[in-house]
């Protein structure tokens, strides 16, 4: 077993982060995180790729990322640091592992403003002055609306007015936030009573090619592919936000877990209700290439065909407070991600930069420029949420393994907020985030690799090159688990229906089986291997950031 050396801190210049957020604004971070383009867009694409059973779709994605969220409820409240859920996997498994889930931290943060921002622009296609911005496209995933060039440059300079905003202090922009999900939070109930109750057609639940063409492999592709999980993705922003929070040991576990119950009630009720008021002029005879998969503003455009012209108003209005909303709060934590990254020694220290307010201003620029250079390769709304959805869930897969690792090592850590059964709700949350990977397909999953090598790229060079003071220890032992899972977990993808084969391996049901064993294996394995208690106390003290020396005990 290595030594674990204790790196010196450099000195830095600067105010640091400030603890300034109550209950209220993490609950609204991350709840304002769920309620996004989500809502605009899911239950329409999520219907085209599985019918009417995309109910049972938004059940399953539900139930999969309330299992995801309460590991990090518990580890929110053990250790509240900034960007939380890039820094669990470090101290439980050390440098290689760290890093590797920082990466996939901050490439979900980073890549989620710049599919808010499409959103907007999809729904301001409605006026005539931003008709120029979209083009409808066939592409796989049926009729497209796709950004122009002219589209193009009014992202970027939306990307741009949301890093802006972002330079304002934390608690202003907390209070920005909390305003803006009040807001978010009530149009799609007034949504949902307007169309289900006055337009209640029960007869679209068997219309068309059925309730479920595509079967169950339709059910789990709408999950990953559908919009579904991303949808629901945003209760980590509470873990994010963590080092700027008042009282982070009581808040931060009720603000994950509130959040995403409240997320997955609202977005249950909105697929129903985009489904019962949906007019039948709309549907056609499939569900994949109906009229209505050419809305580029779904809501808004049933409540027009249905005579609810003030709703279709009020609902373009919230095209630009949701996604905005939502992609303010993404840059808000990729610039946490980042900070936290340079603290652990994975990035430049460049990236520890704060401006009077204690914002991190270096990481709100590296967040705008990769937003924007994410709209080239992926023009439409519907071509980035698959890459969204898997880098997010291989973030989230960090979280089970090091709760795995706690438990195990420091049984008597205080733990404001303690899993009810963490032996067995810890590896299933690892089992999930490992399906959700495989339902998403290959097609994704590849870009999604090469990302990932991208990042060892960035990694390397900023050890390479001395980018950064603190040189953390790499503990390859803890970590030689890490690459037979990304390599293995790639092949199961390919090999399985879900992949481009036209004999599988794994056919559907045995991918399932495979994905769920593979996984049980990694996280023993992992466990098993991970950092001594001594060498994780040391790993927690020796990167601790000064916020968390702050920390209120909870009453």
């Amino acid at each position: 077993m290595a030594t674990l050396k204790t790196p010196v801190p450099p000195t830095r210049a600067r105010p640091g982060l400030k603890r300034e957020i109550g209950f209220i604004g993490l609950l609204w971070a991350s709840t304002g995180s769920i309620i996004g383009s989500g809502w605009l867009f899911g239950a329409k694409d999520a219907l085209q790729i599985a019918g009417p059973a995309a109910m049972i779709s938004w059940v399953i994605g539900g139930v999969c990322i309330l299992i995801l969220a309460l590991p990090h409820a518990e580890l929110g409240g053990m250790y509240p640091v900034s960007g939380g859920t890039a820094r669990f996997p470090h101290y439980a498994f050390g440098g290689a592992v760290g890093a590797s889930f920082g990466w996939f931290s901050w490439v979900q943060a980073a890549t989620v403003a710049p599919i808010e921002v499409q959103a907007m622009i999809n729904y301001a296609g409605h006026y005539s002055f931003a008709k120029s911005w979209l083009v409808i496209k066939q592409t796989a995933a049926g009729p497209q609306p796709t950004l122009t060039g002219n589209g193009l440059t009014v992202a970027i300079l939306l990307m741009a007015f949301v890093t802006a905003i972002n330079f304002l202090s934390i608690k202003k922009l907390a209070t920005v936030n909390s305003a803006a999900t009040w807001w978010k939070v009530g149009v799609p109930l007034l949504t949902i009573f307007m169309l289900a109750v006055f337009n209640f057609h029960p007869g679209n639940i068997t219309a068309a090619n059925g309730f479920d063409p595509d079967g169950v492999k339709g059910i789990l592709s709408a999950v990953s592919t559908g919009g579904i999980v991303f949808a629901l993705l945003g209760f980590e922003q509470a873990d994010q936000l963590a080092g700027e929070s008042k009282n982070p040991k009581r808040d931060i576990p009720r603000a994950v877990i509130g959040s995403t119950i409240i997320g997955v009630i609202i977005y249950l009720l909105v697929q129903f209700a985009f489904l019962v008021a949906l007019p039948a002029s709309q549907i056609g005879t499939t569900w994949t290439n109906g009229l209505y998969t050419a809305m580029t503003g779904p809501f808004a455009d049933i409540a027009t065909l249905v005579g609810f012209g003030w709703l279709a108003s009020i609902l373009y209005i919230d095209a630009l407070i949701s996604p905005g909303g939502t992609a303010l709060i993404y840059v808000t934590a990729s610039s946490r991600v980042s900070y936290g990254l340079s603290r652990n020694g994975y990035v430049p220290v460049v990236f520890e930069k704060t401006n009077k307010a204690g914002v991190p201003w270096v990481g709100l620029i590296a967040a705008f420029v990769i937003g924007c250079v994410c709209f080239l390769p992926f023009p439409t709304w519907q071509s980035i949420v698959g890459l969204i959805t898997s880098a997010s869930v291989l973030m989230y897969a960090g979280a089970p393994l090091a709760l795995g690792v706690f438990r195990s090592r420091l049984p008597n850590e205080d733990r404001p907020y303690r899993l009810p059964a963490a032996t067995v709700m810890s590896p299933l949350a690892f089992i999930v985030a490992n399906l959700l990977i495989l339902w998403t397909g290959w097609n994704t999953d590849w870009k999604l690799g090469v990302a990932i090598l991208i990042g060892y790229v960035i990694l390397v060079g900023n050890r390479v090159f001395g980018l950064n003071p603190t040189k953390p220890q790499m503990d390859w032992r803890a970590a030689q688990w890490l690459p037979v899972y990304l390599v293995s977990m790639g092949l199961i993808v390919y090999l399985s229906d879900f992949g481009p084969l036209a004999h599988p391996w794994f056919p559907l049901y045995w991918d399932i089986v495979a994905t769920a064993v593979f996984s049980a294996i990694i996280y023993i394995w992992a466990v098993h291997v991970a950092l001594t208690t001594e060498e994780i106390n040391n790993m927690v003290n020796t990167v601790v950031v000064e916020e968390e020396d702050t920390v209120p005990h909870t009453p």
